[in-house]
């Protein structure tokens, strides 16, 4: 539990509003310091989660029994390359966690790896919990917060067999899976969500725009046919490959089944879930339109956080531009990433400001940041991201912690290792790790607690 966490709800709000200096600095609890308003400064309240992500397929490498590895391997695919080694964060946790320390930030999101701890249906490897063990034991030696995803997109080769978040059977499943986590690994967790934005294919391909073009197309209907034909069921869903609208009712009731499991085995265990958002900005769209748009892109999902999320993580990298009856392509001269998205860092602050709205929930950004070879551009961008979550809090909205996308410049799914999102670059011949400028950004700033805001 983190220190904000445990300020009574009256002290919480009074940090996040001295922070932005409406109200006096003697209000504050102790350990709470307030910078005028005048100055521009944003003082962040005290137990502020600064920190980094990774995930368990894109880092830890040969991760030979999920869903993910076969896709990447099989012939078709859709997939530029296979992830191999990965940055071999399976091996090298305890390196990669002591320089999040080093960089001065507090917090480690990372995913447990399903595939890992139930390589087979039912069966169990205690040896694969006995390393998430020591990934948390690392994570309290240097006095970070971790921040664990039971899931984060890949799943195991033989539940994608099964019919992965289309079969019946889905829900149970993965809530016997986080029960068992839980059960090993509950006494070192504190916050936790069950999915890694499970509404990202209701977004990218849900609402007409530039990107449905890639989702259902014939080779990737033959790569999952060849992954079904390999498998020996003749069927195969994973992730976004496959039937959009079952795999989203299934993973709706699994996070309602491994909620209230996770829950039984831990009480205390704060369970959120992170939605993949845009900045949704009307570009001609009606309000009906917009109103579409998001009940497609979050609806579900926010409304279904009302009732079992202790928080929502909200991750966000750009805005969408919605015409009136499709989103539009990025402005003609717009700078984009190396993703092909615009460069809008201001995006997080519309992102968060719409969850707020429609959730009366704790808010932490889970995900932001930028794929680019330049990192004076993922500067920049961290500097306005940062300052528009300043800005939410000087409004009371209450955000509870800032956790940049990604720690490493690591496999990009389809994408293979040609974006580079990290904080710190990786020489995948040698796995040497070098940090960035970005990194060392971000750290003063964590290490400051604070950052200069527009105060537009």
């Amino acid at each position: 539990m983190t220190d904000f966490d445990n300020q009574p709800k009256t002290e919480r709000r009074r940090a996040l509003l001295a922070g932005a200096g409406l109200i006096g600095a003697a209000l504050l609890p102790a350990g709470v310091k307030a910078a005028p308003a005048s100055t521009g400064k944003f003082s962040f309240p005290r137990g502020f989660l600064w920190g980094a992500a990774v995930a368990g397929h894109q880092v830890e490498g040969q991760n030979i029994n999920s869903d993910a590895w076969l896709l990447e391997t099989v012939e078709p695919t859709t997939f530029a390359e296979p992830s191999g080694d990965a940055c071999d964060h399976y091996r090298l946790y305890a390196e990669d966690i002591a320089m999040v320390a080093a960089l001065g930030l507090n917090t480690f999101r990372f995913s447990v790896e399903w595939s890992r701890v139930e390589p087979e249906n039912g069966m169990f490897s205690e040896a694969a919990l006995a390393h998430y063990r020591d990934v948390l034991e690392a994570c309290r030696k240097h006095k970070l917060t971790p921040m664990v995803s039971y899931n984060h997109f890949s799943n195991p080769r033989w539940f994608a067999a099964l019919g992965g978040w289309e079969g019946e059977d889905a829900p149970r499943l993965f809530a016997r899976y986080c029960a068992k986590v839980t059960e090993a690994l509950g006494d070192l967790m504190e916050l936790t969500t069950t999915f890694n934005e499970p509404n990202l294919a209701k977004l990218l391909f849900g609402f007409p725009g530039p990107l449905q073009q890639y989702s259902g197309n014939p080779k990737e209907k033959a790569m999952l046919a060849r992954a079904g034909e390999v498998s020996g069921t003749g069927r195969f869903s994973a992730w976004i490959f496959g039937d959009l609208d079952k795999i989203q009712a299934g993973q709706l009731a699994a996070h309602r089944a491994a909620f209230e499991a996770i829950h039984r085995v831990k009480p205390s265990m704060k369970v959120g879930l992170t939605i993949a958002m845009a900045d949704d900005q009307a570009a001609g769209a009606s309000d009906d339109t917009m109103r579409r748009r998001r009940e497609i892109a979050y609806g579900p999902w926010l409304a279904l956080a009302a009732s079992h999320a202790d928080f929502v993580g909200v991750q966000c990298y750009t805005r969408a531009r919605i015409g009136a009856d499709a989103e539009l392509p990025a402005p003609d001269g717009a700078r984009l990433t190396d993703m092909r998205y615009e460069f809008y860092p201001q995006a997080i602050e519309g992102a968060l400001r719409h969850a707020a709205s429609r959730v009366r929930k704790p808010l932490y950004v889970t995900e932001n940041g930028i794929a680019t070879m330049d990192d004076r551009h993922r500067e920049e961008y961290i500097r306005v991201a940062v300052g528009g979550v300043a800005r939410c809090m000087r409004d009371g909205i209450d955000v509870r912690g800032y956790l940049h996308w990604s720690l490493l410049d690591n496999f990009e799914w389809i994408f293979g290792y040609g974006p580079r999102f990290g904080l710190v670059s990786v020489d995948r011949k040698t796995q040497q790790r070098t940090p960035k400028p970005s990194a060392r950004l971000l750290g003063t700033i964590a290490r400051q607690n604070a950052i200069a805001v527009d105060n537009r």
